[in-house]
């Protein structure tokens, strides 16, 4: 921030010389307090200081021999304070956009919707066989062990059929097996027990 005080005639006054040093002395470090009290909004801490200075203009004697920091840092405390609560008692305003960021942070369930509709079209598409599996594993909660009594076939058969459902829903809903390795981790549907 830079000021160019200068009187009607271009000369500068000797009030407008003890404003100028007042400036120069003060100014940057109730910049900085002001600042740490709106959180790092510097154009709000701008106009904060320039409100104070021009406060104490209109009503301090500015050449005399009163140190006027703790006032300045005073009325910038109570300026930020007063804003504080007008905002608090009024509506909160909304910029231009900000309206559609808040829009589209909002989780409306239509992601979760489609992926699931993706999914039981593809769960249809699969061979009875491997729904079958992928009933017994994932809804009933059995064991690989289990699935094969249920279905009277080998344990083996069930990993088998199961590789390839899950392999075909994969390609289905377009989930690559490498995204749980970029992740570091299991991906959300998990994996079926090997017991």
């Amino acid at each position: 921030m830079t000021w160019t005080i200068l009187g009607s005639s271009g000369t500068v006054s000797a009030r407008e010389r003890a404003m100028r040093t007042l400036y120069d002395e003060d100014a940057s470090p109730l910049y900085t307090y002001v600042l740490r009290l709106l959180g790092g909004d510097r154009h709000r801490a701008e106009d904060v200081v320039q409100e104070t200075l021009l406060r104490c203009w209109r009503t301090q004697d500015v050449g005399g021999s009163e140190p006027l920091r703790p006032w300045l840092f005073r009325v910038a405390r109570n300026i930020v304070i007063d804003e504080y609560r007008l905002r608090m008692t009024r509506p909160r305003e909304v910029g231009g956009t900000a309206w559609l960021d808040e829009l589209w942070a909002k989780p409306d369930g239509v992601d979760r919707m489609l992926s699931s509709m993706i999914l039981k079209d593809a769960i249809r598409r699969l061979p009875p066989k491997h729904r079958e599996v992928l009933y017994e594993i994932y809804y009933a909660g059995r064991s690989t062990r289990e699935a094969a009594l249920v279905l009277g076939v080998p344990p083996g058969t069930v990993k088998s059929r199961l590789h390839h459902a899950v392999r075909a829903l994969r390609r289905a809903v377009s989930v690559r097996e490498t995204v749980a390795e970029e992740a570091g981790g299991k991906p959300d549907w998990g994996y079926p027990s090997v017991a």
